[in-house]
C-alpha cells in the first residue's frame, strides 16, 4: 500500500498533536479527517478558543470534528471507510466500540518507553525520576491505559540538565518520526506487535499545582521538579507564610540556586534581594 492509499483518521488536541501532524505531513501521510475537543473558554475574559490541534486542521484545509465525546460519533464513524485510526494525545478515552472500527485498528504515539510510564504526565516522570535514557513507542490501543501491545519503539539518551518544553518537543518529534517511518510496514501486515511485559508497568499521575512545592525537598529533589515543572505548574518554597514563586534557578556542584522569584502579590525579583530586603 503506498503513503496516498493509507486513509487514515487523526484523533488530538493539544500542541504535542500538531507536532505530530507536521511529522506525518512531511512524510507525505495526511488525515481524512481530524477529530479532536471542542472550543474552551481561555483566560480571565474566558475567551472561547480552539485547541491547536483545530487551528492546524483549518491551517491545512481538512474536515475537523470537535464531539463533546468520542462516544457521541461512533455511529457517523462507522459509515466511513477509514481504515486507520490514530491518536496522540487527544485526551479522551475510547471506546472498545470506537476501537474495533478502523480495519488497521488504532495507533497511538506514547511519549517513554513502555510499559514504563502509563499514564498522564510520562515527559515529567522520566525527569523526576532521574533517567539517563528515554524514547518513544507506538502502541496499538486496547481498553487498557496504555497497556496494549508495542509496534516499535525508539531510544536516546536523557540529558541531566533538560527542561520539560525542551523534551516535550523532542518527544513530540520523535514519536512524529517514528510513526510515520512504520505506517506503511504497518498497513502491509509486516509488523508484528509484541505484548507488554504488564509485571514491569509502572504509571503515573496527573501533575497538580501542588506538587510544585519544594519547600522541604533536598536540591536534587529541586532541580527535577524545577526542570519536570518549567512552564506549568511550576515550583515553589514557602518562607514563612509567604508563596515564593522561582522562576529561574541552576543546579551548580550539588546545590539548587535560586536565581528569580515572584512573591505573592509582587513582581518579579532577585532572590539574592528578596533575602537582602528581609534583613
Amino acid at each position: 500500500m503506498n503513503k496516498k492509499d493509507i486513509n487514515f483518521v487523526y484523533f488530538g488536541t493539544p500542541e504535542f498533536s500538531t507536532i505530530v501532524l507536521d511529522e506525518l505531513k512531511s512524510a507525505g501521510y495526511t488525515p481524512s479527517l481530524i477529530i479532536t475537543a471542542p472550543d474552551k473558554p481561555v483566560g480571565r475574559k474566558h475567551i472561547m478558543t480552539p485547541p491547536p490541534v483545530k487551528v492546524w486542521a483549518n491551517e491545512h484545509t481538512i474536515e475537523c470534528w470537535q464531539p463533546e465525546h468520542p462516544r457521541d460519533i461512533i455511529d457517523t464513524l462507522e459509515q466511513r471507510n477509514d481504515e486507520l485510526y490514530i491518536v496522540a494525545s487527544y485526551g479522551y478515552i475510547v471506546s472498545q466500540k470506537l476501537l474495533d472500527i478502523p480495519k488497521y485498528g488504532v495507533l497511538n504515539v506514547h511519549t517513554s518507553l513502555l510499559p514504563k510510564y502509563r499514564g498522564a504526565s510520562p515527559i515529567e516522570s522520566a525527569i523526576l525520576n532521574g533517567d539517563t535514557e528515554t524514547g518513544s513507542t507506538i502502541m496499538k490501543m486496547t481498553l487498557g491505559m496504555d497497556e496494549g501491545p508495542i509496534i516499535t519503539q525508539s531510544r536516546f539518551p536523557l540529558e541531566p540538565d533538560i527542561t520539560k518544553p525542551e523534551l516535550f518537543h523532542m518527544l513530540a518529534r520523535d514519536g512524529g518520526k517514528l510513526l510515520a517511518g512504520i505506517l506503511p510496514e504497518y498497513v502491509n501486515g509486516m509488523c508484528t506487535p509484541i505484548e507488554q511485559n504488564h509485571d514491569e508497568a509502572s504509571y503515573c499521575g496527573k501533575i497538580k499545582k501542588a506538587d510544585g512545592d519544594i519547600t522541604h525537598d533536598d536540591d536534587i529533589t529541586r532541580d527535577r521538579k524545577y526542570r519536570a515543572y518549567y512552564g506549568w505548574p511550576g515550583v515553589f518554597i514557602m518562607d514563612e507564610d509567604i508563596r515564593l514563586k522561582i522562576t529561574k534557578a541552576r543546579f551548580e556542584n550539588g546545590n539548587f540556586i535560586i536565581e528569580r522569584i515572584i512573591p505573592a502579590g509582587k513582581k518579579e525579583m532577585d532572590y539574592s534581594l528578596y533575602l537582602k530586603n528581609k534583613r
